[in-house]
C-alpha cells in the first residue's frame, strides 16, 4: 500500500465575505489566533501610505499608473476602485504564501470574491451572516459610527448581498462568536481532508 500524506504541501486559499456588521473582522482575527498557519495576504493599493505604514508590510503601495499596468497584465486575483483609490490582491503574493504551505485568508467583499472564484475556483468560499437583519441593525447602531441614513443603506446592501449566498461553499451564522469560530475551524479542517488534497506516494 502506498504511503499516504494527509495533506498536500500547498496551503488553502480561504475567502471570507459577508455584510458589513456581520462580524467578519472579529472572526478573522480570532481565527488567525487559533490557527497559527493562517496568513493574511498583503494587499496592493494606490492610496498614499498613512503615518507608520511600511511598503511591503502593511500594503504594497503603487501609483495609479503602476496599478493599472498590473491590472492589464492580469497580475491581480481581484481588484476594485474604492473612493478614487484602487485596491487589489496580487496573484504573486497569494501564490508565494500557498507554495510555502501557509493557508491564506482573504476578507473581501462579494465583488472581489466573485472575481477570485473565476480565477481560482479551488479556493474555499465562506459567507458570514448575522442571525437576522434586525440583529444586524442592532450591531451597526451599537458601533456608533454611522448616521441613520448610512445604517439604512447598509441594511439595503446587506439584503442584496444575501442573494449571493449560493455562490459560496459554506455559510456561517455569527450568532455567538465562539460557536461561529468553531464552525470556521471545522470547515478548514474538513477542507484539508478532501480527497483531492491528499497525496499518495
Amino acid at each position: 500500500m502506498p504511503e499516504i500524506k494527509e495533506t498536500c504541501d500547498q496551503g488553502l486559499l480561504i475567502v471570507i465575505s459577508g455584510p458589513s456588521g456581520a462580524g467578519k473582522g472579529t472572526l478573522c482575527s480570532a481565527l488567525q489566533r487559533k490557527m497559527p498557519n493562517l496568513r493574511y495576504s498583503i494587499s496592493a493599493t494606490t492610496r498614499p501610505p498613512r503615518k507608520g505604514e511600511i511598503d511591503g508590510v502593511n500594503y504594497y503601495f503603487f501609483s495609479k499608473e503602476e496599478f493599472l499596468k498590473k491590472v492589464e497584465a492580469g497580475e491581480f486575483l481581484e481588484w476594485a476602485e474604492v473612493y478614487g483609490n484602487y485596491y487589489g490582491t496580487l496573484k504573486s503574493e497569494v501564490g508565494k504564501l500557498l507554495k510555502q504551505g501557509a493557508d491564506v485568508l482573504l476578507e473581501i467583499d462579494i465583488q472581489g470574491a466573485m472575481q477570485i472564484k473565476k480565477k481560482f475556483p479551488q479556493a474555499v468560499f465562506i459567507f458570514i451572516v448575522p442571525p437576522s437583519l434586525e440583529e444586524l441593525r442592532k450591531r451597526i447602531i451599537k458601533r456608533g459610527t454611522d448616521s441613520p441614513e448610512v445604517i439604512e443603506k447598509r441594511l439595503r446592501c446587506a439584503a442584496d448581498e444575501l442573494s449571493f449566498i449560493d455562490e459560496y461553499d459554506y455559510v456561517v451564522v455569527n450568532d455567538e462568536l465562539e460557536k461561529a469560530l468553531d464552525k470556521l475551524v471545522a470547515i478548514i479542517t474538513a477542507e484539508k481532508c478532501r480527497s483531492r488534497r491528499v497525496r499518495l506516494f
